[in-house]
């Protein structure tokens, strides 16, 4: 009965470390299985990137002259519209000048970028300069500094 009761425990245990192995080998097996489709999802690379990584994906190339300045403006509108783009500095001008290199399926969306970049350009210019409006409000501290300061004291019991 005793020797009964022991094999019928051994066996529990070894069926017991099957299974456990088997579970084991399944999860490890999904694990890798997930890895490899999220390497493959990574590979898609979107927004800013390099010429050589925008010129891999086989699908046109067309540039574009942003400007001298703003650049980082640029960027954050065309991240907005989920434009793949490369910007290449022209550094043998002053100031110097930026091209932006993207997708030829991407017209469209960089034509619509480009709009907002505009209004949001427009919107620069047409600002007053702040050292302008400081140079103003010196001026008019100084001409209050000058005006002459009268006390009268009168004494009264």
């Amino acid at each position: 009965m005793q020797e009964d009761i022991e094999e019928r425990t051994v066996r529990l245990a070894i069926s017991t470390a099957r299974v456990t192995a088997r579970n084991l080998v399944k999860g490890i097996q999904l694990y890798l299985r997930h890895r490899q489709n999220k390497n493959l999802e990574d590979d898609k690379i979107q927004g800013k990137q390099s010429i050589e990584e925008l010129v891999k994906q086989d699908q046109g190339v067309t540039s574009m002259v942003v400007g001298d300045s703003g650049i980082r403006k640029f960027e954050r509108i065309a991240k907005k519209y989920g434009v793949d783009f490369a910007v290449v500095k022209d550094k043998s001008e002053n100031p110097p000048r930026y091209t932006v290199f993207f997708k030829a399926r991407d017209t469209d969306a960089m034509e619509a970028v480009m709009k907002d970049y505009g209004k949001i350009a427009m919107k620069l210019k047409q600002r007053p300069s702040v050292l302008a409006k400081l140079h103003r409000y010196i001026e008019i501290a100084a001409k209050q500094m000058n005006q002459v300061r009268r006390r009268e004291r009168e004494l009264e019991r």
